[in-house]
Order: structure tokens, then sequence, then C-alpha cells
């Protein structure tokens, strides 16, 4: 099957990213207590946590859709390296 053309003989742009789903998870308080201390283990929140282990499984099962892309990074953004400095030439001493 093609791909109908556009009237104006351009390719069809591609829609615009689509906001993150929210969705309404309900779970066993003990179930959570467990997956907040996990998440505070690993320096995430809940929702990252539970972001995290469902890409992890997509992943596994083969069903990570190809167009996913990595996570959103979240918290601050990483120190900047400043760049290194050669170390300085060493200088032959001057002949007497």
């Amino acid at each position: 099957m093609t791909a109908p053309s556009d009237p104006e003989g351009q390719t069809p742009r591609r829609r615009p990213p689509q906001q993150r789903k929210q969705v309404l998870l309900r779970l066993d308080p003990l179930v959570h207590e467990a997956l907040a201390r996990w998440a505070n283990d690993e320096l995430r929140s809940a929702n990252a946590q539970i972001e995290f282990l469902l890409r992890r499984a997509l992943a596994e099962a083969g069903r990570l859709p190809g167009g996913a892309g990595p996570p959103p990074r979240r918290g601050r953004p990483p120190v900047q390296q400043q760049p290194t400095q050669p170390p300085p030439e060493d200088h032959p001493p001057e002949p007497r």
C-alpha cells in the first residue's frame, strides 16, 4: 500500500510528538510501599520506577515499540565537564 500523496506533491508532515499519557493505577498499599522504597534506592520517583520497569518488561518480551525512544531525563542536567588541559610540555634543560 502506498502512502497518500499531498495534492501539492509534497510529502506529508509527521505528527507532532504527543504529550505523555496520564494513567490512573490502583496498587495494593504494600506493593506501592515496596515500589516506593525500590525507587528511592535507585534515586527515582515511584512514577519513573514504574515506567522503567514497564519499559524493561516490554523490551524483554520484544514488545517495546521502536519509536518509543528513551525515557525523558529527569532532575538536574548533567554537570558539564571542563575540557582537560594537555600536560605542559617538558622542555629539555638548556646546555651550559
